[in-house]
């Protein structure tokens, strides 16, 4: 008789254990990348594209769906439910793993990860991400044009890129120098997808979540819009934007 099939792990499951062992030892800013870590971080890359909303036993929602039961009122104000929410997977001391669900229109406003890896790949729907570096350790070149103003320093910065993603492309890469910045935008509906940050955040340590806006003229609605010199200023968290959470429906993570 034929020993019983084990169970297939699953490919959420096999992407935990990848970025562990990526993770592990990961180039910090400004170190160079290892040819171990190169290798592994493509194998999670690969891992990544892979990956479906199915496999996480997510059914892609619709512009309408009212599925969720907002809470009750409060002294009498009606409730609002947030425009992003997050589904927790697993985290340990060298990575988190998680699902963003946006509603359709909703963004995650521009945001840094200082010292931080990230991979990003959606699940279902579309997202325009929109990539910056900082270019204050970067000498040369002529910053745009901007008149003075009181309030808050300015950061000159580049735009990277402007580009549309689906459940069809590969995964969006940012690492401590590059990409490190972004914001990320609902297009033509809800979506979702799956994100993996290396540390995690950690105010203690120094990686804490910064929000910025764009001072100078940039369009980021372009798409495969490339490399353009722009201004930023630091903010505070963006009042129309929160993320809530809900439980995660997918395949246990045991690591």
């Amino acid at each position: 008789m034929m020993p019983a099939d084990r169970p297939m792990t699953s490919i959420v499951q096999r992407i935990a254990r990848q970025a562990l062992l990526t993770f592990r030892s990961p180039p910090r800013l400004g170190e160079e990348a290892g040819k171990s870590f190169l290798e592994n971080h493509t194998t999670l890359k690969s891992l990544m594209t892979e990956v479906r909303a199915a496999d996480l036993n997510l059914v892609p929602r619709r512009a309408e769906d009212s599925s969720r039961r907002p809470p009750p009122f409060h002294h009498g104000v009606p409730p609002v439910s947030p425009p992003v929410t997050y589904m927790h997977i697993c985290e340990t001391d060298q990575f988190s793993m998680g699902v963003f669900l946006l509603k359709s229109g909703a963004s995650i406003p521009l945001h840094d990860h200082p010292g931080m890896h990230g991979v990003l790949k959606v699940l279902y729907g579309k997202v325009r991400i929109s990539c910056f570096d900082r270019l204050e350790r970067q000498g040369g070149g002529t910053p745009p044009a901007l008149p003075p103003a009181p309030g808050p320093a300015l950061r000159r910065s580049l735009l990277r890129s402007s580009a549309e993603y689906t459940e069809d492309s590969g995964p969006c890469v940012l690492t401590p120098d590059r990409d490190n910045l972004h914001q990320i935008d609902a297009v033509d509906g809800p979506t979702a997808f799956m994100d993996i940050l290396a540390p995690p955040y950690d105010p203690d340590e120094g990686r804490d979540c910064h929000y910025y806006r764009l001072v100078s003229e940039a369009e980021l609605k372009s798409p495969e819009q490339k490399e353009m010199e722009v201004w930023l200023v630091e903010i505070s968290q963006p009042a129309s934007f929160w993320c809530g959470g809900e439980p995660y429906p997918g395949p246990e993570v045991c690591l």
